[in-house]
C-alpha cells in the first residue's frame, strides 16, 4: 500500500506566516524559513507555501523567501500564490520549489495548466482548488477564487477532471466552509474529487485532531492531508500524528 503524505501548509503574508479561520481574522505566527525548518526537521512529508495575498493584491510571489526556504530544506516543496504565466513558474521553479500550485489563474486562464505541464512535466503542476457548498452546482460545491473573495460559475468537480485533462499532476482541494475551523475535513468533497480522477489528491481545511487526518485519508480517499492550524499553534506534533496514524493501520513514513 502507498504510503500516505502530511503536508503542512505555511500560508504567508507581508513576509510573515499567517492563519485565519475561513480564510479571515488572520494572526501572524512567525518567521516562514524558521518554520520551515522546523517542520523539515519534525519529519513532514512535504512543505506548500501559499503567498495568500499576491493574486488579490494582483503582485508576483515574494521569490526571496521561496529561494530562502528552498535552502533550509531538503523534501517536496510547493509554492502557489500570485502565479499566473509560465515565467512566474520558472522563477519559482529556479528558486528551488518542485512543484507550482496555480488556483485563481488556472481558472481564469486554464491554458496555463498545459503550458506549465508541458514546460515542466505534470509532477510539477499543482491545482489548488478552493470551494464552497453550493447545492445550486452539479456537483454540490462551487469554485471560488482571489483567497475565497470571489465566486465563480465553475463546478468543483468538472474543474477537477478539466485540470487532469489539461496536465495537472496532482490536486489541493480546500474546503472554505472546513478551514481553520480545526472540526474535520470535508470528506464528501474530497471523497467525490478522489475517486474521479486518476491523480493524488491533497486534503486541505479542517484539520484539528490526528483523527481527522485518519477519516480523509481512509473515508475521504486522499492521497496526503494537509495541516496548518494544529501544528501551528503547538497542539500536536507531526511524530505524534504520524504514530497516531500509524497505530491505526494507516501507511505513514516514521
Amino acid at each position: 500500500m502507498l504510503q500516505k503524505r502530511i503536508v503542512v501548509c505555511l500560508d504567508v503574508r507581508d513576509g510573515k506566516t499567517t492563519k485565519g479561520i475561513k480564510f479571515q481574522g488572520n494572526v501572524d505566527i512567525g518567521d516562514p524559513v524558521e518554520r520551515a525548518a522546523y517542520y523539515y526537521q519534525q519529519g513532514v512529508d512535504e512543505l506548500v507555501f501559499y503567498d495568500i495575498t499576491a493574486s488579490s493584491e494582483k503582485r508576483g510571489i515574494m521569490i526571496d523567501v521561496v529561494s530562502r526556504v528552498a535552502r533550509t530544506i531538503f523534501i517536496p516543496f510547493c509554492v502557489g500564490g500570485g502565479i499566473s504565466t509560465l515565467e512566474d513558474m520558472k522563477k519559482v521553479i529556479g528558486a528551488g520549489a518542485e512543484k507550482v500550485s496555480l488556483n485563481s489563474a488556472a481558472v481564469r486562464n486554464p491554458q496555463i495548466i498545459n503550458q506549465g505541464a508541458r514546460h515542466f512535466g505534470n509532477q510539477c503542476i499543482v491545482l489548488g482548488m478552493d470551494a464552497l457548498a453550493d447545492p445550486s452546482m452539479p456537483s454540490g460545491y462551487r469554485v471560488v477564487i482571489d483567497g475565497g473573495r470571489k465566486h465563480t460559475e465553475r463546478d468543483a468537480l468538472a474543474w477537477a477532471l478539466e485540470a487532469e485533462s489539461r496536465g495537472a499532476g496532482e490536486i489541493v482541494v480546500n474546503s472554505i466552509d472546513a478551514d481553520g475551523t480545526r472540526e474535520g475535513y470535508e470528506l464528501i468533497l474530497t471523497r467525490l474529487i478522489s475517486e474521479s480522477v486518476g491523480i493524488p489528491v491533497v486534503a486541505s481545511g479542517g484539520a484539528g485532531q490526528p483523527e481527522h487526518l485518519a477519516d480523509v485519508l481512509t473515508k475521504g480517499k486522499a492521497d496526503a492531508a494537509l495541516i496548518a492550524s494544529m501544528v501551528h499553534f503547538g497542539d500536536f506534533t507531526l511524530a505524534g500524528i504520524k504514530a497516531y496514524l500509524h497505530d491505526n493501520g494507516i501507511p505513514v513514513r516514521l
